[in-house]
């Protein structure tokens, strides 16, 4: 079974086991309660692991496919399937489901069910959006996913939570309405639901403008572009630690591969004519939003803008057009959620010892937790682009394919090798470096053995994409060719050409 239908274990088994957790855990049976989320992550990243094992990577083309009839009256389906650009993202959601079930152990002390349970089922549900080969299919799991985040931010979350889920829930219902409207035009056009069958269709300049603009708001918010950002920091600064670390890791990902998905291939002819637009945007997150996380003040913050910025790396590589581009922007994509995940996890373990998230309160860090210093520097480098770390990798592929496209397009974009080090910088000498700052960070006590689990399988993942990113760029190749191949052909009609 694990074999034919590889797809829809992974996507079922954690949603399975979140209703479970939910059922047979409690407060009253706390221990209990985290060993069967503990488990059940565990079954559900082990039950991905043959996406790995058993992909050829010698092939461009969707595999593990799975199809079945849905809604037959609308022809929905119920279609699986990835290529090398889902495989990784996969994997990584399900890694990262464990990394969350851990960090949470003793750090959620009430509703400790239903805060397992909706990680479990985000896992399962975002895991879907990567599999959706039908566009309603594509469009439920979408949707669905935005539910258990918005009641992790909305119950767990800080002080100004339900202001930060409004916001978030405003901002990506309005583009998923559109994204709607988009799949049922292409519907009548088609007459089904299938990406496949999009791909072949011929628009009309205006109407594929018309499709990848309303594309792009649902897309845009998700990763998030500027200037449709806003909504992240407060999400990142309200959300619980496994709630920012899913956002950062995962959530943002949702987008890049949404745009590479459906938006550029579906209407390759408006992407061209668009890139320029395109390219514009992702430039200004990556200067102006570099800047704007320099004078931030609340760790979480800082952290969140930093993504913002490193994503803009992640729509250029795609606007650029070329191989080398298109792979570093998705070897950027799985080595942010890595990177972003621990430092928000890094962030946490203060968070959890002073319950303050401002670098004013610290200073001195390194002096009472060594060892934990130790990993968030190593992780603050990683941020800040270092060589020898995922960081480097993911940019310097994107920058050098920059170089062939524009010199100054490149130059802008290398900025951020320098304003990242110096809002990254600017807060580790703050936070970690110089005399003890007060009596609350001399009583700071080191990292437990938990929390060094943690921080260690994420450090080795920094450090072994960062010396082989021939891990990520194995599963893209073959794929990324052949989707460059589907974008220099025109879907113009023949009377539009």
């Amino acid at each position: 079974m694990l074999q034919t239908h590889v797809l829809s274990v992974s996507i079922w088994l954690p949603i399975l086991a979140g209703v479970v957790v939910l059922l047979l855990g409690s407060d009253n049976k706390a221990s209990f309660t985290r060993w069967l989320a503990l488990a059940s992550s565990l079954a559900a990243f082990f039950a991905t692991l043959p996406l790995y094992t058993k992909y050829n990577f010698a092939k461009g083309a969707f595999q593990f496919e799975e199809a079945a009839q849905w809604i037959p009256s609308f022809n929905i389906n119920y279609h699986l399937g990835i290529d090398g650009i889902a495989a990784p993202l996969i994997l990584l959601t399900s890694f990262t489901t464990v990394i969350v079930v851990i960090a949470a152990w003793e750090v959620i002390t009430k509703n400790i069910a239903q805060y397992m349970a909706a990680f479990l089922m985000m896992s399962g549900l975002m895991i879907g959006v990567f599999s959706a080969l039908d566009g309603i299919l594509y469009y439920v799991f979408w949707e669905a996913m935005l539910i258990p985040m918005f009641l992790v931010i909305g119950i767990w979350g800080g002080e100004n939570r339900v202001y930060a889920t409004i916001k978030f829930f405003l901002y990506t219902l309005l583009g998923s309405l559109l994204m709607l409207v988009a799949f049922i035009y292409l519907f009548q056009k088609t007459g089904s639901f299938e990406v496949m069958d999009f791909y072949q269709l011929p628009l009309t300049l205006n109407e594929q403008i018309f499709i990848f603009m309303a594309f792009f708001m649902a897309f845009a918010v998700k990763i998030p572009m500027w200037p449709v950002h806003t909504w992240l920091p407060d999400a990142h600064v309200e959300a619980p630690t496994g709630g920012s670390v899913v956002l950062a890791a995962i959530m943002l990902k949702l987008g890049g591969y949404s745009f590479l998905r459906f938006a550029m291939p579906i209407a390759p002819d408006a992407a061209h004519y668009l890139s320029g637009f395109m390219i514009t945007l992702s430039l200004i997150a990556i200067v102006y939003i570099a800047l704007v996380a320099l004078v931030q003040k609340d760790m979480k913050k800082l952290i969140a803008y930093s993504s913002i910025s490193h994503m803009g790396f992640v729509t250029l590589g795609f606007f650029i057009f070329s191989q080398l581009g298109l792979e570093g922007a998705i070897v950027q994509m799985i080595s942010h959620g890595f990177i972003s995940a621990a430092m928000f996890l890094c962030v946490g373990v203060l968070y959890d010892r002073m319950h303050s998230r401002q670098i004013a309160d610290y200073g001195g860090v390194v002096n009472t937790m060594p060892v934990f210093a130790a990993f968030a520097v190593l992780f603050a480098m990683a941020n800040s682009g270092l060589p020898g770390t995922s960081g480097f990798v993911g940019e310097f592929m994107v920058i050098l394919a920059a170089v062939k496209f524009n010199f100054w397009v490149a130059f802008l974009a290398a900025t951020t090798l320098i304003f990242g080090a110096a809002y990254t910088l600017w807060m580790v000498k703050r936070v970690f470096y110089g005399e003890v700052a007060n009596s609350h960070v001399a009583d700071l006590k080191d990292i437990n053995k938990r929390e060094f689990l943690i921080l260690a399988i994420l450090a080795a993942m920094v450090l072994g994409l960062g010396v082989y990113p021939k891990l990520i760029t194995d599963f893209t190749h073959a794929s990324v060719a052949q989707w460059m191949s589907h974008m220099a052909i025109s879907k113009l009609p023949v009377s539009g050409l």
